[in-house]
Order: structure tokens, then C-alpha cells, then sequence
């Protein structure tokens, strides 16, 4: 888990997912607290949840009601909410593809700071990861550290599918075989394969 200094944020997502779950909206913890949740690193200190464009007003008003401050930004991707001062993203159109069942579905029930939660899965988050490459923002160092940390839990062949589309995704991931942190598909399957 994050690092002592980060306990308010610590708070705040654990009221989030609290509010979250007493109201039962679907959603599941993402970014870095769920790369963290899966034992991994990452060198982000936010909070994202993902949930369904539909709840979105819901979320908003049960969470108001517990006292967070809420904003509706300019972007049509997410909305935010407050707690005291600390910024939590509730992502409903992650890397422009809606949040669906199948999404909240993509999740494991881990235990984070005591509070039992679905977690996006780490197959998931590298995908979210490589399709938020751009010519804009194209920081290899951001994925690293999770491709290297959670590579045994990504189900690469599915990474290489879902990002198939991405040259940014493509150079990343020979990247991550250049440096044998993750062999090419066609290694896998002839090794697989005898």
C-alpha cells in the first residue's frame, strides 16, 4: 500500500468505496491505489474509481450527501469529488471506451486498508495504461514499473489484442520485450506450442 504520507488520500478512498458500496453503485478502484492493491508499484498517488456512465448522477448525490464536494468538469470522461481538498476521479469513459458490466466484472475482491473492494484487474489497468498513450503524453516511465511489478497477473496475449490498434501501445510493448520484462506473443505461443 502507499506510502504513510499519503493516509488522507488513504481516507478518502476509503470513504469513497464505503459510500460507493452502502449505496450500492457498481464500481471498481482503479489506477495507482489498484496497481497497489495488486501488490504492485506505481509511481501515481490518486484515486480513481471506474463506474457506469448511468449511475454517474447517483454517485454524485450520495456521495454530496456524505459531505464531499462535487464537480462536473469540462471533459465528458468523468466527474470529480472533494475531501477536503483531496481529489478523487470517478472515470466513466476510460481511454473513450464506457465503462460497461464486463468492465466491473474484470475486477478481484481485495482487501485495501481493510475495506474489502473490486479491483480492476491488472490486465485491465495495463490496458487503460497503454491505450492513454498519445502524441500528447507518451511517458513510458509511468508503465514500467507496473508491466515489471504485475507482469505474472496481465494476461499479455489480451493486452496485445485490446491494444492492437495503438502504436504507442506496439512500441511499449516491444519495449517490455527488448528488456525481457515480457517475451513477444509469438515467443509465448511457440514455447506453449513445443
Amino acid at each position: 500500500m502507499p506510502h504513510r504520507a499519503d493516509e488522507g488520500l488513504v481516507i478518502t478512498l476509503k470513504r469513497v468505496a464505503a459510500a460507493l458500496k452502502q449505496s450500492e453503485i457498481p464500481f471498481a478502484l482503479g489506477g495507482s491505489f489498484a496497481v497497489y492493491a495488486h501488490g504492485g508499484h506505481s509511481s501515481d498517488h490518486d484515486v480513481d474509481f471506474v463506474i457506469r456512465e448511468q449511475d454517474k448522477e447517483r454517485a454524485l448525490e450520495e456521495l454530496a450527501a456524505v459531505g464531499f464536494e462535487v464537480e462536473q468538469p469540462p471533459e465528458d470522461w468523468l466527474v470529480k469529488v472533494f475531501d477536503e481538498g483531496r481529489m478523487v476521479d470517478l472515470i466513466y469513459r476510460p481511454v473513450e471506451s464506457p465503462v460497461t458490466d464486463a468492465t466491473l466484472r474484470d475486477t478481484s475482491m481485495l482487501s485495501v486498508e481493510a475495506i474489502k473492494m473490486p479491483v480492476l484487474s491488472a490486465t485491465q489497468l495495463m490496458i487503460h495504461k497503454l491505450l492513454s498513450y498519445s502524441q500528447h503524453y507518451c511517458d513510458f516511465a509511468t508503465g514500467l514499473p507496473v508491466a515489471r511489478s504485475l507482469r505474472e497477473q496481465i494476461d499479455w496475449v489480451r493486452v496485445r489484442e485490446e491494444t492492437a490498434k495503438s502504436p504507442y501501445a506496439e512500441a511499449f510493448l516491444m519495449l517490455l520485450d527488448r528488456l525481457d520484462v515480457v517475451p513477444q506473443v509469438e515467443s509465448v505461443r511457440m514455447t506453449v506450442g513445443g
